[in-house]
């Protein structure tokens, strides 16, 4: 029986991209899994994620990345209840992956508060019967969605080393870091609006723009 394990990161950074990444195995290989040491990507080193990345891809029969931009992350947003927007976003995003790989069972970490309502929205979405397993720390319960995690943990790493060799040092990416918002604060300043890179309808963001444009008219 072919099961796929599907996860996201970066969901709450205000800076960079939401990734999904979903792999593919024989239910047989899981264990392969876990021999390689895959578990929690939290729990785990930038190294050694890159370390098991590597080794997932090579041994899964498929896998699949999916990228959500700052811009399309807001056009949702905006348009109504944050959270609810963003689920139905990342449970179609992850309807897409489960279609490439199209397993008998799917096991998902689940983004929304009921899990049973986010495996539904992401059966919405799909265009074959399949049976979806959708749950909370699902990453911490099941390897194979351990395996989609460090993934897509490693390839939203990669995209905000990306922007570091670029733009200099913003942080982690996530408006506690006091890096990344002293960044968007010199950001704004010097040029009066965010690059596409930063997810403009995070209220951080509205934040600091309103400032920012609050000093430029006291100067006036």
């Amino acid at each position: 029986m072919l099961v796929a394990g599907v996860d996201d990161a970066g969901r709450g950074p205000i800076i960079g991209p939401l990734v999904i990444a979903g792999v593919l195995f024989d239910d047989g290989d899981v264990p392969k899994l876990v021999d390689f040491g895959v578990k929690d990507s939290k729990r785990l080193s930038p190294r050694r994620r890159e370390e098991l990345a590597a080794q997932i891809k090579e041994s899964a029969l498929k896998y699949h990345i999916e990228m959500l931009s700052p811009a399309e992350i807001d056009k949702v947003v905006e348009t109504g209840k944050k959270l609810y927007r963003l689920n139905r976003l990342e449970a179609r995003t992850m309807a897409k992956v489960i279609t490439i790989l199209k397993p008998a069972v799917a096991y998902v970490d689940a983004s929304d508060v009921l899990p049973e309502r986010f495996g539904q929205h992401i059966t919405e979405n799909l265009t074959f019967r399949i049976q979806i397993v959708s749950e909370h720390k699902a990453d911490v319960k099941y390897p194979v969605v351990s395996a989609a995690a460090i993934i897509a943990k490693v390839e939203r790493d990669k995209a905000l080393s990306a922007l570091q060799k670029k733009y200099g040092n913003l942080g982690c990416g996530y408006a506690t870091d006091t890096r990344t918002i002293r960044f968007l604060e010199d950001w704004i300043r010097k040029f009066g609006s965010y690059p596409d890179f930063v997810r403009k309808s995070w209220k951080p963001a509205k934040r600091l723009k309103r400032e920012a444009e609050a000093e430029q008219t006291k100067l006036i």
